[in-house]
């Protein structure tokens, strides 16, 4: 035999790699049972951009996950590229790749680059950590192509999983091609790497691999390619039935059959996968035994260590294992040539060698620390010596993880660590004094931890409980205060019930007396949460407070912050410019840029709401770029380009906006803002004629929206139902359309009420017309409902005064009134915003309502400028509307409309009312013949078969008399 793997039956696979490299930036995904082959395909990957691939000068950078990760190892994959990196081009070369040569951000990933410039944990520093990664691959990759490898994501941590979604959503400018492998038959139903596959997976430029089993003639091609000679058809039959197409099984059973020379197989995968080990001397074997406890990877001087051997009888007892392919080395370590051989040996250790082995393990890493990188010492002493239930030093070094992967900003590792901790506290007795912290503070930390890493129901739970140990007494109230505003933030982020209520007790627990940052802190977050319900008032005296608190303590932050708030509690876009521009005064003396990003979305929500689209726009931008400048473009920034999404959609640049809305969508964002990002995207589809689009985008808001919460945004309820009103109107539906319109007819006073309620408002009185006496709610006329709801309804900025004009044009439809200055009125009001859609569909009314009064001229000049607006916007249910209405104007250059003859046209009127030839012939003083003869030619003209049909083409054009559909 050759002994060595050959790469068969992927040849397909191979070219995909190589053809994505040749148009990165972009990431495969590269799935496969255990033993297909995917680390072999990396390999011959590796071998092509050797030989040229990726024009010759492509860069390798390769990671492996380790089975530890699930145990809270944070970022093992990237450590080990930095540290690559570093070995190839030094932390100089580094440097030069960051901007202005900042590796101390670094550092919480390699220890090489020093401490982090700072101890806090918080989302903007782990934001900018996963900027400077994303800027160090990609300016590496400006150099040359880069391809990134990322191996065994199914043991991914949760810090890793983060930081590589990040990576495959952000990397589109250099060419990066990131490579992920995973082992499909570990994926279980609830394993957290399936969702994320399923989520990268609609990103662009994201392309899936699934290795497949070998047909028996790629099966043939192996073995001869393993036995250096053509196998008889027998051997190969029989180890294509025992191997079922997996690659590795095919080498262990060749390796176990001896070339069709040994007798039987083995019976078990497990005796298949230690037939090569049980060959091995005894003394390799028992080195093996110790080297399984150390994971999927060990260092030479810590399997040293744990196994009593120095350096020389170490090597010579494990050279019978390389020499086998048991064991490959790997740098400065091992590891065993496939995880299932791992998994085998550590299987096959009674319980009492498992125990003494990792004891063993935890006694060399507590005696030498330096063995293992130190990111990775507490946590490996806690999986060592939980495995070796001392759960007290399990529970100590669990503590000690937790404080290094906070350090790390790993926060969900944090979380998994300081869980630990909880877990065996009860069967620690002297626990507090062994880590110096008692059980309410674990719980604090953990809860912390927990909404760090948007965890946010344990986080509850873990809130919860600590409010239980604090209790009532004399003494608790600001610890109790900020466990509640910690909780009502997370309740907030996933939209559960008592998030106001918890921030209300918090403010209860703090004394106005004497004055402290943390009472401003805490009204300021109740206001902003209370502005969502009705009870505007009760925000506005939070805010209120806050402000003066904050004033009186001389905090410029909490100032800020509860100005801002103040501002948002009840925005007048007639008389609010000059409160912003305060707000903004005080934003720019505090210079923060979590401040500085807030201004940059509030002001551009003001704008947009104000009407003034193209500074908002302008706005979003800035704001975008300062993101970029504070290196939080691709999280901070991405909340901003909904922002400038939405005054895109209103300024008719659909196509931009549609890729704004795609990018931030990429973001994978939060429950509270998708509403928006998919309402939007069904806008410009419904308004383009993609009703399938429109459906799907209304599907998932309603599901977002249908959660059981208390509260309900008017932002994304209002323009979720205003969606779902227009998506039935251009289905026909005007009834549905009614009944979702009603559902913000029995709401109102809710928060920027009157900008989200007048759209959805203005569909309904579109749909009163379209159903005339048949438009009830609640068995009662609609009109008259909707009429009340609008006059309680303030209008506050021109934007709310074009959708005023609008509705008023509607209700003359509505009552069956034929006014062309009403429509151009709204069409006036619209061109001055410059919204071009809002603009068409109202000259497209004026024009409907000078044809009902004769007014050919006055309403085909009106056509032509809504067909123009609607050609431009690629608004093809509005552009067909205004074909239809041309239909029947009659031009100064035509007799009349449809190529019918004046006569013909004064014919169709009388049989439109359903007269006979004989009544036809009496009121126009003709014969009875003559009229036939009329009615034939306009049956002709209008290719239709009877009478009955041309009479319902006149109706349909409403040739005759006002429309009643718009």
């Amino acid at each position: 035999m050759t002994g060595r793997p050959m790469l068969v039956g992927r040849t397909v696979e191979l070219g995909d790699l190589e053809e994505a490299l040749a148009h990165a930036p972009g990431a495969v995904l590269v799935g496969g049972e255990a033993g297909l082959g995917k680390t072999r395909l990396i390999r011959e990957f590796a071998g092509a951009i050797e030989r040229g691939a990726g024009g010759g000068n492509a860069r390798l950078l390769v990671g492996g996950c380790l089975e530890l990760g699930s145990d809270g190892l944070p970022f093992a994959p990237f450590t080990t590229v930095l540290r690559g990196l570093v070995r190839d081009i030094g932390t100089g070369g580094v440097a030069e790749l960051l901007p202005r040569g900042d590796t101390a951000g670094l550092a919480r990933l390699l220890p090489e680059f020093g401490e982090p410039e700072t101890d806090a944990a918080s989302g903007e520093e782990r934001a900018w950590l996963f900027e400077l990664v994303l800027i160090l691959l990609e300016r590496l990759a400006e150099r040359g192509p880069v391809v990134l490898v990322i191996e065994d994501a199914h043991w991914a941590d949760r810090s890793t999983r983060d930081l590589l979604a990040f990576l495959v959503r952000n990397s589109d400018a250099a060419p990066l091609l990131i490579v992920v492998t995973y082992r499909t038959d570990e994926l279980h139903r609830t394993h957290p790497l399936r969702p994320l596959l399923a989520e990268l997976s609609r990103v662009d430029r994201v392309r899936r691999l699934e290795l497949t089993r070998l047909s028996r003639g790629e099966v043939a091609r192996l073995v001869a390619g393993q036995l250096g000679e053509e196998p008889s058809a027998a051997l190969v039959e029989r180890i294509h039935a025992r191997s079922e197409g997996n690659p590795l099984f095919v080498e262990f059973l060749l390796e176990a059959d001896g070339g069709g020379k040994q007798g039987e197989l083995p019976e078990s995968l497990r005796d298949l996968l230690l037939a090569g080990f049980q060959r091995l001397p005894e003394e390799t074997q028992d080195v093996l035994r110790d080297a399984s406890g150390g994971g999927t990877r060990i260092e030479h001087a810590l399997l040293s260590a744990v196994s009593g051997l120095d350096d020389a009888r170490l090597t010579r007892k494990l050279r019978p294992a390389v020499a086998a392919n048991v064991l490959v080395v790997d740098g400065d370590g091992y590891a065993f040539r496939h995880a299932l051989i791992r998994e085998a040996v550590h299987d096959d250790l009674l319980p009492g060698e498992n125990t003494r082995l990792h004891t063993r393990y935890a006694q060399a890493l507590e005696d030498d620390p330096g063995l293992v990188p130190a990111r990775r010492l507490w946590v490996e002493l806690s999986h060592h010596w939980l495995a070796a239930h001392d759960v007290t030093w399990a529970l100590v070094s669990a503590w000690r993880a937790a404080g290094e992967a906070r350090k790390a900003l790993a926060y969900a590792e944090q979380l998994a660590m300081l869980s630990r901790v909880l877990e065996l506290w009860e069967r620690v007795p002297d626990a507090a004094d062994r880590i110096g912290a008692g059980h309410l503070d674990v719980l604090e930390q953990a809860a912390t931890a927990a909404d760090l890493a948007g965890e946010f129901e344990p986080g509850i739970k873990l809130a919860t409980s600590a409010l239980k140990a604090i209790g009532l007494g004399e003494g608790t109230g600001p610890r109790r205060a900020a466990l509640l505003e910690l909780r009502g933030r997370m309740r907030h982020q996933i939209a559960r019930p008592g998030f106001v209520e918890d921030l209300q007790e918090a403010v209860r627990c703090i004394p106005p007396d004497p004055p402290t940052e943390l009472r401003s802190r805490t009204l300021s977050t109740l206001a902003g949460y209370v502005r969502l319900t009705t009870d505007i008032e009760v925000a506005r005296q939070a805010a209120e407070e806050a402000l003066e608190i904050a004033q009186r303590i001389g905090s410029l932050t909490a100032e800020v912050d509860a100005r801002i708030t103040r501002f948002c509690v009840d925005i007048d876009y007639d008389a609010g410019e000059a409160a912003l521009t305060e707000a903004e005064a005080f934003a720019q003396r505090a210079g923060t840029p979590r401040v500085l990003l807030r201004m940059a979305v509030i002001k551009s929500h003001f704008l947009e709401g104000a009407g003034r689209h193209e500074a908002a726009v302008e706005v979003a931008h800035r704001g975008m770029e300062l993101a970029r400048e504070y290196g939080v473009a691709r999280t901070q920034g991405a909340f901003l380009g909904i922002n400038r999404a939405e005054p895109l959609v209103s300024l008719g640049r659909w196509d931009e906006a549609r890729t704004v809305l795609r990018q931030a969508v990429e973001q994978d964002p939060a429950v509270t803002t998708r509403t928006s990002l998919g309402v939007l995207d069904g806008e410009i589809a419904l308004s383009r004629g993609d009703l399938a689009t429109a459906r799907d985008r209304l599907a998932e808001a309603r599901e977002i929206i249908d959660l059981k919460m208390q509260w309900l945004k008017a932002q994304d309820f209002f323009a979720t139902l205003r969606l779902e009103a227009r998506l039935r109107m251009a289905e026909g539906r005007p009834r549905e359309a009614l009944a979702a319109v009603r559902r913000v007819v029995d709401m109102p006073g809710l928060p920027d009420d009157g900008r989200f309620a007048w759209p959805v408002l203005v569909v309904g009185a579109a749909a009163c017309a379209e159903l005339g006496d048949a438009a009830t709610i609640d068995d009662k006329p609609a009109f008259p409902q909707i009429q009340a709801r609008v006059a309680n309804l303030d209008t506050r900025g021109p934007a709310q005064e074009a959708y005023r004009l609008a509705f008023e044009a509607e209700a003359t439809r509505v009552r069956g009134e034929a006014d062309p200055a009403v429509w151009d009125a709204a069409a006036a009001a619209w061109e001055a915003l410059g919204r071009p859609f809002e603009r068409a569909e109202a000259l497209l009314g004026a024009a409907d309502a000078a044809l009902a009064r004769g007014e050919h001229d006055p309403a085909a000049e009106r056509l032509d400028r809504a067909a123009r607006l609607a050609a431009e916007l690629a608004a093809h249910p509005l552009r067909a509307r205004i074909e239809e209405t041309g239909l029947r104007v009659r031009r100064r250059d035509e007799a009349a409309p449809l190529g019918l003859t004046p006569r013909e046209f004064e014919v169709l009127r009388l049989v439109a009312e359903g007269q006979s030839n004989r009544e036809i012939a009496a009121a126009l003083v003709i014969s009875v013949k003559t009229a036939s003869v009329h009615v034939s030619n306009i049956l002709a003209k209008l290719e239709v078969g009877s009478r009955g049909e041309a009479a319902a083409t006149a109706h349909r054009l409403a040739l005759f008399k006002p429309s009643r559909t718009g």
